[in-house]
């Protein structure tokens, strides 16, 4: 029995199927909010302010004390429309599905995927946690337990949704050290076989080949503090070497004294608090440089995040050699990051041919349109899905650093 022709629904479907199996960390993070963006006719550039959860101080006593509601939120735009451009035969639409799924769809839409995962993962220059050392090659599992630490004192919740993101060399790395802990035969069988640790210290384990390396500025001298009392995004310090000096976008320090804070009780933990570097720095020629910074520094009120503003002269260490790469995972919380998609606008029917699919479980969205070349026989044919990325809650997320 000879084929049919494969419709451009049928098509669609498949892609959207597809594209479902092949993203990693894209379906392990927050994905609630795409009915926000209407159901259909979405446009780029189209944005919803995702509204935090207000903090509050608290009481001890009867005398009432009102608080300010201090609501914080994150924009969450539909900036990106990934897509592939392909053309396909008539010779080709007579496949069978599963034929034409092998040599036309999945080479595409893995393709699309891939940008979707890796535009999330370079988020990763936003977060201001982070284990092992810099450039230094994993020797134990110790950092993923660290890296599950850092999540509980940042009071990420213990309710299943964590997920730790590795790249190639990592995961191979933890599933040869948890070869050796105790586990059930089920489960050392299965890492065995997949070459995937499953579930381990709290997590879901995946790997993904879009897991981002950063190198660090060219930094040196002695830098430290330029002034007392400082609080806000920017840093204000001196010290380092005059002109060479400029720290990158990602990197990550610490100041001597300041300590990051329980975000419940405000009660100083010993752990020095860390910060990223949101904007390139340039540094003058007497060795000065303002340091735009993540977190803020906030030292009272609902929203405090540290033990107290750092003292003039206070030390800054930066996380790495100067001009080191590092190669690095993430350890997560689903709502440390959020993905937003909706469907596009669907073209006038008679003009071309289009189909738009949408996957009630995942709400990704993917539109396929296509028009014929009578010259050539030749079906062109367009994928495409609108979406964009937001840092939600970045202390629940973990740089997992190795070399």
């Amino acid at each position: 029995m000879s084929n049919s022709i494969l419709t451009i629904s049928m098509i669609t479907r498949e892609a959207l199927r597809v594209l479902s199996n092949n993203l990693t960390f894209t379906m392990n993070v927050n994905r609630g909010y795409d009915d926000q963006f209407g159901r259909h006719g979405a446009m780029i550039g189209q944005t919803v302010n995702i509204r935090k959860p207000a903090q509050y101080l608290g009481r001890r006593g009867p005398v009432v004390s009102i608080e300010a509601q201090n609501e914080t939120y994150v924009p969450l735009v539909l900036n990106t429309q990934y897509g592939v451009d392909l053309s396909f035969t008539s010779a080709e639409l007579s496949l069978s599905l599963d034929d034409f799924s092998e040599r036309v769809i999945k080479p595409a839409i893995v393709h699309i995927a891939n940008m979707i995962d890796g535009d999330g993962l370079a988020l990763l220059s936003q977060v201001y946690n982070q284990v092992g050392t810099p450039g230094s090659s994993l020797t134990n599992n110790q950092v993923f337990l660290q890296a599950g630490v850092v999540l509980d004192q940042n009071l990420a919740p213990r309710d299943n949704l964590r997920s730790m993101v590795l790249d190639p060399a990592t995961q191979a790395f933890a599933v040869f050290q948890g070869t050796t802990l105790f586990n059930p035969n089920n489960v050392i069988s299965e890492q065995y076989k997949s070459g995937q640790m499953g579930n381990a210290y709290g997590f879901d384990w995946y790997m993904d080949q879009q897991a981002p390396t950063h190198t660090n500025g060219t930094y040196g001298g002695t830098p430290v503090v330029n002034g007392a009392n400082q609080t806000g995004s920017s840093l204000v310090t001196n010290g380092w070497t005059a002109t060479t000096t400029s720290l990158n976008v990602g990197d990550i320090f610490t100041i001597s004294g300041v300590f990051r804070v329980n975000a419940q009780s405000k009660l100083p933990q010993t752990t020095l608090q860390q910060f990223v570097v949101t904007a390139q720095t340039v540094t003058d020629g007497s060795g000065n440089s303002t340091i735009s910074i993540a977190p803020a520094i906030i030292t009272s009120g609902s929203l405090q995040n540290v033990s107290g503003s750092p003292a003039s002269g206070a030390a800054i260490t930066v996380a790495g050699a100067s001009q080191a790469t590092t190669q690095l995972s993430v350890a997560f919380h689903r709502d440390a990051f959020v993905f937003g998609c909706a469907p596009l606008v669907v073209p006038p029917k008679g003009v071309v041919e289009a189909a738009i699919e949408t996957d009630p479980q995942t709400g990704l969205a993917i539109r396929m349109i296509q028009s014929y070349d009578v010259r050539t026989d030749q079906f062109i044919s367009r994928f495409d899905l609108l979406g964009g990325w937001a840092t939600l809650y970045p202390q629940l997320a973990v740089r997992i650093a190795t070399t």
